[in-house]
């Protein structure tokens, strides 16, 4: 039973919007370590091994090619030199200034690779594609685009946050006139594709509704549910996928490889009003001839791409990027189908291989025919390698694991820095691979039925001869540069004794290393926070709900009750026959939700129904109050905006069965 239901019985989070506005946590100020031990947050120095292991890497890559750097350059036209936008309360929304640190020759303690794609990252302002195309580049995690139509601007994902969008837009109209925006378009589901939205519109609701905008079929219920139910693990995960907790500094977070970081502004939300559902499917948008192709399940579950045929310009959207993507994500989220990924690129070049730009919804364009089109046959490729690579050697009997460190990329495709794994990465997107077709069991009995981690744990530094053994040949493998076989066996001894100090921080070490030698920022994001929690405990930051109340707006209530579902405590509903229902003055609506066989049912309903346990009559914005917690539920139970039918204290029963989300449960240790 949640210790606070007056506060949590409505308790929920959407993992992709708050895990994009860092929840209300302000990640550690940029900072350059001295040359102590250790730095602020205890990461302490490159050893011997990882500088020499950073130093290979970057010998076997061209580092200095500068076709990047000029295309990342290319149309610049101007930039605030310092991006520093906060909220109205003060706090900090986005600010290049936590990334001035990425500056000449990259650390001991940073991948040069990464380091590389972390200075490209970096270049922000507004860039001419070609006259009448344009993008706004590094005012946030992704990139808004910005095409010129007869009456005012076509804007293309209008980034993550209400604030970041208005100050990106407002640098367009600063050097490129001040007209109004003609359409939006939402390339696919992901928050930093739309999550602006509400910066950029009028905030007159008749002028609002004459602006058209186009979104993939299904945006509107994967914007608003494919991280709901999974809302708050998801969130967990993405803060040391993101290095939430983590100094910007080169023992820190550098970069997620796709783009700075996340803003953390205001997120909101608006309809589509015009949907792409077809390949090819042809509109003229403000007098601008588009060409759309629709293509679901590849990097978004709704996702499309578009081709400007007066332009001969295609944007890829997150179809293409320069770098490996994720099939699956580190916080996450659904696995994505590798092969329809690669022929959604196959497809493109087929309908669009006259294109003379390619560009994209993160990073910076590619010019030239040849060059657009060995580029987009490169990305083809990398998918369907992963893909067929994957499902050959499982075919071999080979598992999950041993597919990872067997495949790698041909030497046709592996030194091109755009099929880098700087998001994704070959090994965790080979066992995404292996979890589309097979799932999580490998076959292997022993892995059926496994012992919990703790018990486990337990047995095997038992087995090793106990903590102190296992710890001195931890520390044999760690002197060694074994860090991989250092982890596991640290892991175990943290496991079996989560307050062995020593065993913590030699664990926290083995992380540092393992961070510092990722070319990944994700990789690296998650094993400096492993090592940040050993040394700290959970990175703690409540969930800030009412910075995403404009989006909530249009979330359906069914959604919100299969979210309550999955808070239901079944030990506590085990002998639970409980039924309310809500019925929404405003909305003309009456939802029925039940209890029976310890599960929360819910279901849309005519009218009301007698012989209820209670009926509650509100509003859905009273509703909006109790789930960004504005109102408390026993401050509702008297409110004018709410009565109550029957009886208050099986509706007080039935919200005390609802637990509360731990938003800092512990990941590194039990």
């Amino acid at each position: 039973m949640p210790s606070n239901p007056s506060s949590l019985a409505f308790c929920f989070v959407f993992s992709s919007v708050l895990a994009a506005l860092s929840c209300g946590v302000e990640p550690s100020p940029a900072s350059r370590p001295t040359d102590a031990e250790a730095d602020s947050a205890g990461h302490t120095a490159a050893t011997t091994e990882t500088v020499q292991q950073n130093v290979d890497f970057g010998a076997r890559l061209p580092l200095n090619d500068p076709i990047d750097f000029e295309n990342a350059s290319r149309g610049f036209i101007s930039a605030d030199p310092e991006v520093h936008i906060t909220r109205a309360d003060g706090r900090v929304v986005w600010s290049t200034r936590e990334y001035a640190f990425v500056e000449g020759e990259a650390p001991d303690t940073v991948n040069p690779s990464l380091w590389r794609q972390a200075q490209l990252n970096g270049l922000h302002g507004l860039f001419e594609v070609m006259p009448g195309l344009y993008q706004v580049r590094g005012y946030d995690l992704a990139n808004m685009t910005l095409i010129q139509g007869d009456s005012g601007w076509i804007v293309v994902d209008p980034l993550t946050s209400r604030e970041t969008a208005a100050a990106a837009l407002d640098l367009a109209r600063r050097h490129l006139g001040d007209q109004p925006i003609s359409a939006v378009i939402f390339t696919h589901s992901h928050i930093d594709h739309f999550g602006g939205v509400g910066g950029i519109l009028p905030d007159d609701p008749a002028a609002r509704s004459q602006i058209p905008i186009i979104a993939p079929a299904g945006f509107t219920e994967e914007a608003t549910s494919e991280n709901i139910i999974a809302g708050p693990i998801m969130l967990r995960r993405a803060s040391l996928m993101y290095g939430m907790a983590l100094e910007r500094g080169p023992r820190g977070h550098v970069d997620t490889g796709l783009g700075k970081q996340p803003a953390r502004g205001h997120a909101t939300l608006a309809l589509p009003t015009e949907l792409v559902d077809s390949t090819p499917q042809a509109m003229v948008i403000d007098g601008v001839r588009f060409i759309f192709q629709y293509v679901p399940e590849t990097e978004a579950p709704a996702e499309l791409t578009f081709y400007l045929p007066d332009f001969k310009a295609f944007d890829g959207a997150e179809v293409v990027s320069h770098t490996m993507h994720n099939l699956y994500t580190l916080r996450g989220a659904k696995v994505r189908d590798a092969l329809k990924w690669s022929n959604a690129i196959q497809q493109a070049i087929d309908l669009f291989g006259q294109a003379e730009v390619l560009l994209a919804s993160h990073h910076w364009p590619v010019w030239g025919n040849p060059e657009v089109l060995a580029f987009l046959k490169r990305q083809r490729d990398l998918y369907k390698f992963i893909h067929d690579q994957t499902l050959r050697l499982a075919g071999q009997g080979l598992t999950p694991n041993e597919i990872a460190e067997s495949l790698e990329l041909p030497p046709s495709l592996a030194p091109h820095f755009g099929n880098r794994g700087y998001y994704g990465t070959l090994k965790h997107n080979s066992k995404a691979v292996y979890q589309w077709y097979f799932g999580w069991y490998d076959g292997n009995p022993a892995h059926l039925d496994p012992l919990p981690p703790e018990q486990a744990a337990r047995r095997y530094v038992e087995a090793l001869g106990g903590s102190q053994t296992v710890l001195e040949q931890a520390q044999k493998a760690f002197t060694a540069g074994d860090y991989r076989w250092a982890s596991e066996l640290l892991n175990h001894a943290v496991f079996a004794d989560p307050k062995n100090r020593e065993a913590r921080e030699w664990l926290a070490r083995t992380y540092d290393q393992l961070g510092y030698q990722a070319e990944s920022g994700p990789w690296r994001d998650v094993y400096l926070s492993g090592a940040y929690e050993l040394r700290h405990g959970p990175h703690q930051g409540g969930s800030n709900l009412q910075d995403a109340i404009e989006l909530l707006r249009e979330v359906p209530l069914d959604q919100i009750f299969d979210t309550l579902a999955t808070r239901l405590n079944a030990g506590d509903a085990a002998d639970s026959d409980t039924v309310i229902q809500f019925e929404f003055t405003d909305l003309g609506e009456t939802h029925l939700l039940w209890v029976e066989n310890a599960v929360l049912h819910h279901r849309l309903i005519e009218g009301p129904l007698e012989n209820t346990d209670a009926t509650v009559h509100l509003t859905h914005e009273f509703l909006l109050g109790l789930l960004t917690q504005q109102i408390g539920l026993k401050e509702a139970l008297f409110a004018d905006d709410l009565s109550i039918e029957g009886s208050r204290m099986a509706l007080l029963s039935f919200f005390s069965m609802l637990d509360s989300p731990d938003e800092g449960f512990h990941i590194v240790t039990p």
